[in-house]
């Protein structure tokens, strides 16, 4: 048997391609039985998420596997395979297994360490079980790959530092009002900054988003890429009336000249009324004259900059502490699926002196006559599975301490040959 995923990511396709690919949670279910139906799929597990989806199949056959994967993925999407498999990464068994180590650590994500991808993973392994795509070996990954996130987070601070002009701005106004949950907040345009702006302030609590853009379409774009979260969406002639009513603004246009000055803001704000402003914009949206108010607040790119700076340098040496840990838990992952290679042999080993021991049994009791057979049935019963079970104690126990792969793979060999056993239906 192997593990396999294929999928997409922020990595290998754009946005028009990735919305094509989303699967939204009320869709799994038939996704799951329709992929689980092909022949070559014995268990399955999708994560689909803003900036990925991934399925991970269980396949006694790789390449029948995924091509069963791409077959189903140009059909959901509308897309020709062949245009479709450009944006596709398909990884086997370890290298499967690491990936969705990285991915719920999140040392796969857009933002490095990002903390709402774990929880994505969780839903993805409950909602795999829930419609009967994990199985025995799915199961065990994912609760692998969800240890690993949590080692990430716990033992590493890879989930705090910012490491983009957007994640700064966010990690600084949660520094500067502490609880971003309790403000309003706007952001001033819908290009790729205000999305990866919507993103951090989500997974830092906010609640109370608001965008405002020219364009109306492009805004409702940006707001379906997070249906989790409800956004509203208001024209560029709402400007001043929107900010008025926020207690943070932040700023991601094109314009190039700025588009709030001391004047605007004079216009609309109450006297004792603050403001937060936070400019990630080049060239600045916000004209450098709103610090002369009293209860204003503005940082530009500048002053952002230095807060990716003090952090980039620590988070990638974090990352790389973080990539030992997801390795001692594929190592663990391993450990337990070469385990599985003896499950079998033990099995067949159990099932084939069991059957020698009921044959026996049966002959001595015909020969012993009803009478006997009733009144010791029990006892000879016993007697013979002790019999049983104490000549193969042994023989299961160095089987499964055995940590050397080859030598473990011997003595099974070894087993199959001398007891003549048929260990071909690993996984029934």
């Amino acid at each position: 048997m192997n593990i396999a995923v294929v999928g997409l990511s922020h990595k290998t396709a754009p946005v028009e391609v990735r919305e094509k690919l989303s699967i939204p949670e009320p869709q799994i279910e038939s996704a799951i039985a329709q992929l689980a139906s092909y022949p070559h799929i014995d268990e399955v597990a999708i994560l689909s998420t803003c900036n990925r989806l991934e399925i991970y199949i269980v396949t006694s056959e790789a390449d029948q596997g995924i091509r069963e994967i791409t077959q189903f993925l140009a059909e959901y999407s509308k897309l020709p395979v062949l245009s479709l498999r450009q944006h596709l990464f398909m990884l086997l068994h370890d290298d499967a297994v690491m990936h969705v180590m990285r991915v719920a650590g999140g040392l796969d994500s857009l933002v490095l360490g990002e903390g709402q991808i774990l929880a994505q993973v969780k839903t993805t392994h409950k909602l795999g079980q829930q419609y009967s795509g994990i199985k025995t070996i799915l199961n065990r990954l994912f609760k692998q790959a969800l240890t690993a996130g949590k080692r990430v987070r716990t033992e590493t601070s890879i989930g705090t530092g910012a490491v983009s002009i957007s994640s700064a701005a966010v990690e600084l106004a949660q520094i500067k009002v502490a609880n971003l949950a309790a403000c309003r907040v706007v952001i001033l345009g819908a290009g790729k900054m205000s999305r990866l702006l919507v993103q951090h302030l989500l997974s830092k609590g906010a609640v109370q988003i608001s965008i405002v853009n020219r364009s109306r379409d492009r805004a409702q774009e940006l707001a379906k890429q997070f249906p989790q979260q409800p956004i509203q969406i208001h024209p560029l002639s709402e400007m001043m009336t929107v900010i008025a009513d926020s207690d943070l603004v932040f700023t991601s246009t094109s314009a190039t000249e700025p588009i709030l000055d001391r004047a605007k803001l004079e216009m609309v704000l109450e006297v004792q009324r603050s403001l937060m402003l936070f400019d990630i914009s080049v060239p600045r949206n916000v004209h450098a004259d709103v610090n002369e108010l009293e209860n204003v607040q503005a940082f530009n790119v500048d002053d952002l900059k230095a807060v990716v700076a003090q952090n980039y340098e620590s988070r990638r040496k974090i990352a790389q502490e973080a990539e030992r840990l997801l390795e001692e838990e594929v190592e663990a992952f391993d450990i337990w699926w070469r385990s599985l290679e003896t499950v079998t042999t033990i099995s067949c080993l159990r099932n084939k002196v069991e059957t020698i021991r009921e044959q026996e049994l049966e002959k001595a009791l015909s020969r012993l006559g009803s009478e006997f057979a009733e009144k010791h049935q029990e006892v000879i019963e016993a007697l013979t599975r002790g019999i049983v079970n104490k000549i193969l104690h042994d023989p299961m126990v160095q089987l499964r301490s055995q940590q050397d792969v080859e030598a473990r793979r011997r003595c099974m060999q070894t087993l199959q040959m001398l007891f003549n056993l048929d260990a071909g239906e690993q996984f029934s």
